[in-house]
C-alpha cells in the first residue's frame, strides 16, 4: 500500500461515529471535546440532538454550536482516522449562510468599543489603585 493511500478518506466506510467524525474533520481539537459537545446538546444530526456514539453517513446534515456561533455542514465523505487538514476539509461542506452586512458592522463596532487593558494589563500598580480610589472619592 502506498503512503498516499493512507491519507485519503476511505470509500469503503459507510458509517462512522459522530465524535470521531467531528475530530477527524478538525471541528474539535480532540475526540473527547467532540463527545462533550455532543453530550451537551451542541451537535445536531439531521435536525435532532445526537449522542457521541451516533453513526453518521455521507449526506447527513450537521449543525454544530461553536463559540463563534452556529454552523451547518453536510457530510460529503467519511474517514475514521486522522488525515491532513486539506483532506479533512473536503469531508464536509459548510452550508452556513454568510452573516448579513448589519451583523458584520455590529461585530466591528463591538470590537472597537470593547474596553482595552491599559499599557500592560495584569494587576494594577499601587499608583494606579490610589488614582482610582482618589477619583472614586475614597
Amino acid at each position: 500500500m502506498r503512503r498516499d493511500d493512507e491519507n485519503r478518506p476511505s470509500d469503503a466506510l459507510s458509517e462512522v461515529r459522530l465524535d470521531v467524525f467531528l475530530d477527524v474533520t478538525c471541528l474539535f481539537p480532540t475526540r473527547s471535546q467532540a463527545a462533550a459537545a455532543c453530550k451537551g446538546g451542541k451537535v445536531d444530526v439531521n435536525g435532532h440532538a445526537a449522542p457521541p456514539h451516533k453513526l453518521v453517513r455521507a449526506g447527513d446534515a450537521l449543525a454544530v454550536t461553536l463559540p463563534s456561533g452556529r454552523r451547518t455542514f453536510v457530510i460529503r465523505a467519511l474517514a475514521d482516522r486522522h488525515v491532513p487538514k486539506a483532506v479533512a476539509r473536503t469531508l464536509r461542506e459548510e452550508t452556513t449562510p454568510p452573516p448579513s452586512p448589519e451583523v458584520l458592522e455590529a461585530q466591528r463596532l463591538e470590537r472597537l468599543l470593547a474596553p482595552r487593558p491599559s499599557d500592560g494589563g495584569g494587576r494594577p500598580t499601587k499608583r494606579d489603585r490610589r488614582e482610582r480610589e482618589r477619583l472614586r472619592g475614597w
